[in-house]
């Protein structure tokens, strides 16, 4: 076999005709083009976002939240503008296409029906941002940090470094706690039960005092101490900390706690054991009937 009939037959190859879109031949050589094309555009988007990340978005000092959000709207406008150049570059019309679609979404627009609203959810998270990269986030029993954020999923990575994949429309229709949505300050609510012969100047002072101490406690706003309740065998304090970010507070609570302890045996203030009186009684005698036996 020649060069000239292995070019002859190649040639045939790509240039076969798959099918037609519009009148419009879809040939194995028209694919190919369409998926460098494509290919060649994602490298672009690529590009592109390191360019702004290193160079413009870190110049200004943009927020990391705010730069993932731009950086993510970037690609998806690249690829799109791609797409629709890729399919007039190998003579597709997207009118065609249009047509095609929508008899397509008929049939197929309940089986793709959940992953268009995770779509659409995720453009809302990206636009709205009710959450964004960094967040610390609860969302049912799991507690973690919002790492990534695509076009179907969010990530979660736990407190156990563990990766949660949860669906976008979780977020828009759920209920989700974000500790850091408008500002990273939180208050800590530390209970702590004293016995009633405990004096209560002094269990107010060492709190007080306890809570003034920690580095990561903030003077403003102020802590408090508050006698919220009398418990069966105690009084029930509360002590109200304000700390500057969410993610150290187990830390922050633990650290409180231990000195709460050693204060207050330093103070002879007591911690009660929960109590519980048990009455025991002697049966009552049953009387006797001779009669009955007979």
């Amino acid at each position: 076999m020649t060069i000239e009939s292995l070019h002859s037959t190649a040639s045939n190859l790509l240039n076969f005709t798959l099918f037609e879109l519009n009148q419009t031949p879809v040939t194995i050589s028209s694919i190919i083009m369409f998926i460098l094309a494509m290919i060649i555009f994602y490298l672009f988007s690529r590009i592109t976002n390191r360019i702004l990340l290193k160079r413009l978005l870190y110049r200004f000092k943009v927020e990391a939240g705010m730069s993932y959000t731009i950086l993510r709207i970037a690609h998806y406008l690249v690829m799109v503008i791609g797409a629709i150049i890729s399919f007039q570059f190998v003579g597709i019309n997207l009118s065609g296409l249009a047509v095609i679609f929508g008899l397509l979404s008929v049939g197929i627009g309940f089986g793709l029906q959940n992953i268009t609203s995770n779509f659409v959810a995720g453009l809302i998270l990206l636009l709205e941002r009710p959450i964004k990269i960094g967040d610390r986030v609860i969302v049912g029993d799991t507690e973690g940090d919002v790492t990534d954020i695509n076009i179907r999923s969010t990530t979660i990575r736990s407190l156990n470094n563990i990766s949660i994949i949860v669906p976008n429309s979780e977020f828009v229709s759920s209920n989700v706690v974000n500790w850091s949505h408008s500002d990273t300050k939180v208050r800590l609510i530390i209970e702590v039960g004293v016995s009633y012969q405990s004096d209560l100047d002094t269990v107010l002072r060492v709190l007080k005092e306890i809570a003034i101490a920690h580095p990561q406690v903030l003077e403003h706003p102020k802590p408090d101490v508050l006698l919220d309740s009398f418990g069966d065998s105690s009084w029930n304090m509360k002590l109200r900390v304000w700390i500057n970010h969410p993610k150290t507070h187990y830390k922050i609570r633990s650290d409180i706690n231990c000195e709460i302890v050693r204060q207050f045996r330093k103070n002879n203030v007591e911690i009660p054991f929960p109590q519980r009186d048990l009455h025991v009684r002697s049966p009552l005698p049953v009387p006797f009937d001779a009669s009955a036996r007979q």
